[in-house]
């Protein structure tokens, strides 16, 4: 039989699928956009800046003499401990150098942040050769003994840290810790319309938490009154020994992640530097262009909207420009994990990796491109590249923003006074009222103060300040918004449903010189715990360094505290978050517990006018009795700790028989009731009450600015009376903070020990030991030990008190609410002569 034909109905075959696009970083430059917008000599001139760049890169991890290599290299020349990351230095130089040259042509006002902070060789390099280092640093000279000293200094005892630390120029993000640079960014550029935040993002920090909540920033981001963020996430491929995720997976699956962010992604990628020049040139340009057209859009037309801004995957190999191979050809090193840090790790003892770092240093040409200009880069090489003066991204004032901050227009707090007619008498709810105050902050400070936190800001009763400013949103709309949903694209409330993008955005908001707070419920700050440590530190850091300004305090607000997070249980009690900002530099860390509305209103004044402190308030948000007119507020604040004459019953100028102590609003009224409880019982026992707000008022002055002397401590304590205190926290706190002093032994702490369930709040207290039953009866025991002084009445009082304890219980289990004599306590009026005759 002959072959078959085949039939006009039959269709061609499909065609091969498309070959997946290399995520390879070698090879050819390949990026989204195309163009080649440098000259032949331009790309010559980035190629000697790069050389230059990288040269001073290696040199501060390696040498400490012979800085340009004028004499064969020799082991004396090396420091003996070598310290530092290389791996990401390549990829943040290319994208600074290369921004520089747009900083240039349209006059832009831009900072640059290192995430992957621990490369600070290359942000340091930078500020070395645009000059700014040895201006800040004029011992850092451009010439060779300067260079010298520069390289000696990094990762060395006396020197400076391997990090973009406060001794940084232009640095506003240390970068130590991974997962912040995204926010501080975005942070920098709220109420900053023509800053634009150059935000280099490693591929092992784009693996965090924090980082990966923090892409939503552009959700909150107004083209109008706001700068822009242009992020460049650095695929260089590896972490301190494992590949990293993002740049193991396919372009597409990339792609589509950013554009789900809402971010429009521009690929550059490659190893070949000349055409790397180009692409890079090409693509941060056009992104420039795009921040641009979407801002002029938004500022011509007045109407804000959210577009697709533009996100940089830079793809390139990590430890870029190195020995591809080494020992012998059997271990990879650029590409690869091991340029993460010093790149060759035994120079000192292994002769091929000796010679191996000399040739690699020489590659560089330090002789032509420093030691034939005096030791420092050509001028015309400077010249070409570098912007000057405060353009230059080293020197930009934003990185210090002390230097740009003013102070904020403040209300008179005094008129937000709530009235005490007769202390602890009066039920008021002290954080409403402190909104009232907030507000009218805001509305002062229309571009100088923004208020942060985790959705829950009319969950905190801070509700009021949406009278004069809405909650930031620039996603979509529904009709049901206008239903009391307070959102608007221009608001000064930021409100995102993570702890760590609200407290990163007030941080870069505050390093950039403006003004701010962060509300929250208190058991859930601690998921910031280490980003508070970590600004603590910048701030201790930055303390050391005489050029930088004091910047605006951050001040965190926790409320729905411990002893009110009855009803939602274990889970949502916890104080513990004062322990560690306890455990932080006492230059840079304040606590305050006000007992009550007036004092929260003294507090927070102080707090937000304050510069370079990290300062704590606790105070609940429900209504609460009042203890102190304004005045009497005023003067117990500035104390910071007092003995309360009104609420005791110990004759001036005799020593008390038991001193009932109190911090924190909820345990302050705990503590008045049993002192009350305890006059009920013994009518002459003479009981000093004392009330403690800025709890490092405890500690010794020797140890904090803040901490009394032990004569002003036992003035207010005694040396050898009975002590019960209520505290807040965990007592252990309390414990620590008063270790030395005369009578520690004497005191009892109460406070929460880790005993919860859903409680009324009577129930959480005396499960706890925090309750004014409880506290009471340890006065008593106490008392009983002493001998004496209750004349053999304690037993039968304890026993009274315990059964009327045990009732509250029962009523808790069977009715689910504390009985009303408690809830509806007040000091009894009978007692007011207490007050009258002994507040003065």
């Amino acid at each position: 039989m002959g072959e078959q034909q085949s039939t006009s109905s039959e269709q061609p075959p499909p065609p091969p699928p498309p070959q997946p696009k290399s995520i390879s970083p070698y090879g050819p430059a390949r990026s989204t956009v195309q163009g080649a917008p440098l000259t032949k000599e331009e790309v010559e001139q980035y190629n000697d800046f790069f050389k230059a760049s990288l040269y001073l890169s290696l040199g501060m991890i390696y040498l400490r003499s012979n800085p340009l290599l004028t004499t064969p290299l020799d082991k004396s020349h090396f420091k003996a401990r070598l310290l530092g990351h290389f791996g990401s230095a390549p990829g943040q130089i290319f994208t600074y150098m290369h921004f520089n040259r747009l900083i240039k042509k349209y006059d832009l006002d831009a900072i640059f942040i290192s995430g992957p902070g621990h490369g600070a060789p290359a942000v340091l390099s930078q500020a070395y050769l645009e000059g700014t280092y040895s201006e800040v640093y004029p011992e850092c000279s451009e010439d060779e003994e300067g260079l010298r000293k520069f390289f000696k200094q990094f990762s060395f005892p006396g020197g400076i840290g391997s990090h973009a630390t406060p001794e940084t120029p232009g640095s506003l993000h240390e970068g130590g810790e991974l997962g912040y640079s995204i926010s501080h960014a975005f942070g920098a550029v709220f109420d900053n319309p023509d800053l634009i935040a150059v935000t280099m993002v490693g591929d092992g920090e784009a693996e965090t938490g924090p980082l990966a909540t923090s892409w939503h920033s552009t959700k909150f981001l107004n083209p109008i009154t706001d700068g822009a963020v242009l992020p460049i996430l650095h695929l260089n491929g590896y972490k301190i020994n494992n590949p990293t995720i993002l740049a193991r997976i396919s372009h597409d699956e990339l792609e589509s992640l950013f554009r789900g962010y809402g971010y429009q992604p521009y690929f550059v990628e490659g190893d070949d530097v000349e055409s790397m020049h180009q692409a890079m040139a090409a693509t941060l340009e056009h992104c420039v262009l795009e921040i641009r057209k979407f801002q002029q859009q938004a500022r011509t037309t007045g109407k804000a909207f959210r577009p697709m801004w533009p996100v940089v995957i830079l793809r390139s190999p990590k430890g870029w420009t190195g020995p591809r191979k080494i020992n012998g050809g059997l271990d990879y090193l650029e590409g690869y994990w091991r340029s993460h840090q010093v790149p060759l790790t035994d120079v000192h003892k292994n002769p091929e990796q000796f010679a191996l770092l000399e040739s690699w240093m020489r590659s560089y040409e330090p002789e032509r491109l420093f030691i034939a200009n005096g030791g420092r880069i050509s001028s015309s090489l400077r010249q070409a590249l570098c912007p000057t003066g405060n353009r230059r991204m080293s020197a930009n004032p934003v990185a210090n923003g002390g230097m740009l901050q003013k102070p904020l227009r403040m209300p008179d707090f005094r008129d937000y006074a709530l009235g005490v007619d007769h202390p602890a008498e009066t039920l008021s709810a002290s954080m409403s009222n402190m909104a009232r105050f907030l507000r009218d902050i805001i509305s002062l400070n229309p571009n100088n103060f923004r208020l942060f936190g985790p959705d829950e800001t009319e969950s905190n009763k801070l509700g009021t300040v949406y009278e004069v400013a809405q909650k930031v949103w620039m996603g979509e709309y529904f009709p049901e918004d206008l239903n009391r949903g307070n959102l608007a694209t221009e608001g000064r409330v930021m409100e995102m449903l993570s702890e760590h993008t609200c407290e990163g955005w007030l941080e870069g908001y505050l390093l950039s010189g403006r003004h701010g707070l962060l509300n929250s419920y208190e058991p859930f700050i601690h998921v910031i715990d280490s980003m508070v440590n970590q600004h603590c530190k910048w701030l201790e850091k930055s303390l050391e360094v005489s050029w930088r300004h004091p910047i605006p305090s951050l001040n965190i607000l926790l409320t729905a505290v411990v002893w009110r997070q009855d009803h939602n249980g274990f889970t949502h009690q916890d104080p513990g978050f004062l322990d560690v900002v306890a455990n932080k530099s006492p230059e840079v860390v304040r606590i305050y517990l006000p007992p009550d509305g007036n004092c929260l209103l003294s507090v927070t004044d102080h707090c937000l006018r304050s510069r370079n402190y990290v300062n704590v308030i606790v105070a609940d948000k429900q209504p609460h009795l009042q203890f102190l007119s304004m005045a009497d507020a005023i003067v117990h604040c500035t104390k910071g700790i007092g003995i309360w004459p009104g609420f005791s019953s110990c004759p001036a100028g005799s020593a008390p028989d038991v001193v009932m102590a109190s911090c924190g609003d909820i345990s302050t009224q705990e503590s008045l009731a049993a002192i009350s409880l305890l006059l009920d019982h013994f009518p002459a026992l003479k009981i000093r009450c004392v009330n403690v707000v800025d709890l490092f008022k405890l500690i010794s002055h020797e140890e904090h600015p803040h901490g009394l002397t032990n004569a002003e401590y036992e003035a207010i304590f005694t040396g050898d009376k009975p002590v019960v205190f209520n505290f807040h926290s965990y007592p252990w706190l309390v414990y620590r903070l008063i270790h030395g002093r005369k009578n520690a032994g004497g005191v009892v702490v109460r406070g929460y020990k880790e005993k919860g369930n859903i409680d009324t709040p009577l129930e959480l207290a005396i499960r706890n030991g925090t309750d004014r039953f409880s506290l009471a009866m340890e006065a008593i025991d106490r008392l009983s030990e002493a001998g004496g002084v209750l004349e053999g009445r304690g037993g039968e009082a304890r026993e009274l008190l315990r059964n009327e304890q045990v009732r509250c219980q029962m009523r808790a289990f069977e009715e689910g609410v504390d009985p009303v004599e408690v809830t509806g306590w007040v000091w009894p009026s009978e007692r007011r002569g207490l007050w009258s005759e002994r507040k003065h």
